[in-house]
């Protein structure tokens, strides 16, 4: 983890990538944008796991124009994993809150200021974005995707009982410390991260709170979600009942 003490009132926003080329310069900008309008202090901590569509190229180009304390580049060699993105990304974070999100457009950063200013009214450990509670919402999915998700949430539920309604859901906000304690304990590295991420956070007493966010299909690129993800999260959900 970072030696320097982190900053109380500077927001860490970890950005796993790849191939994300187009995306990456208008979330950074969108990003830019909502914090500059909150005045509030930020950096972006990009974690590209070696994408071969110039997607660094472009976040060294990011760096010039925003300024090296703003973006800060952490490149790994290939894919490796979410969860080890975030463990990686962390280390360089300076903030005393971490925001986990993803690059492609499907996290919209306007939501980033009532997750903040939830956190603040309750003094709350996690904020959550999610889909399925409020006025949140999917837009862009084919009902495949949609049954996948919902059933996905539902299962974790029924075995787990988080009491969070989306539980993959990856548009959170962290206090620092309580990322580095739940992180420290979660063993899953792919799809499942986000799932244990949140259980292992529940089983720890942290206190969470949810905001409803409208979930948008990436814009440009591929979704990497597949069939052995879906296993695999399925595995995870029974692997947690048992340890947790």
């Amino acid at each position: 983890m970072a030696k320097s003490k982190p900053s109380p009132n500077k927001y860490s926003i970890i950005l796993p990538t790849y191939n994300e080329r187009r995306n990456l310069p208008i979330i950074t900008w969108l990003l830019a944008r909502t914090f500059t309008e909150q005045n509030i202090d930020w950096e972006l901590i990009i974690v590209d796991d070696g994408s071969p569509d110039g997607t660094q190229t472009v976040a060294l180009q990011l760096q010039k124009l925003y300024g090296p304390s703003r973006i800060i580049l952490k490149p790994r060699a290939g894919k490796l994993g979410l969860g080890t993105a975030y463990v990686h990304g962390l280390q360089f974070a300076k903030g005393g809150f971490v925001i986990i999100m993803d690059a492609d457009f499907s996290h919209h950063p306007k939501f980033i200021a009532e997750m903040i200013a939830v956190q603040k009214r309750g003094n709350v450990d996690i904020v959550t974005g999610t889909r399925y509670a409020g006025n949140g919402g999917v837009f862009g999915w084919d009902l495949k995707r949609k049954v996948v998700s919902r059933g996905a949430n539902l299962l974790a539920d029924t075995v787990l009982r988080p009491g969070v309604s989306d539980l993959t859901g990856s548009f959170r906000l962290y206090k620092r410390s309580v990322l580095e304690k739940v992180i420290a304990q979660t063993e899953s590295k792919g799809y499942t991260f986000q799932m244990e991420m949140m259980v292992r956070a529940k089983a720890l007493g942290f206190k969470v709170e949810e905001v409803p966010i409208s979930f948008v299909d990436r814009v440009y690129g591929e979704s990497k979600l597949g069939g052995d993800e879906i296993v695999e999260y399925a595995k995870g959900v029974f692997g947690l009942w048992w340890k947790v």
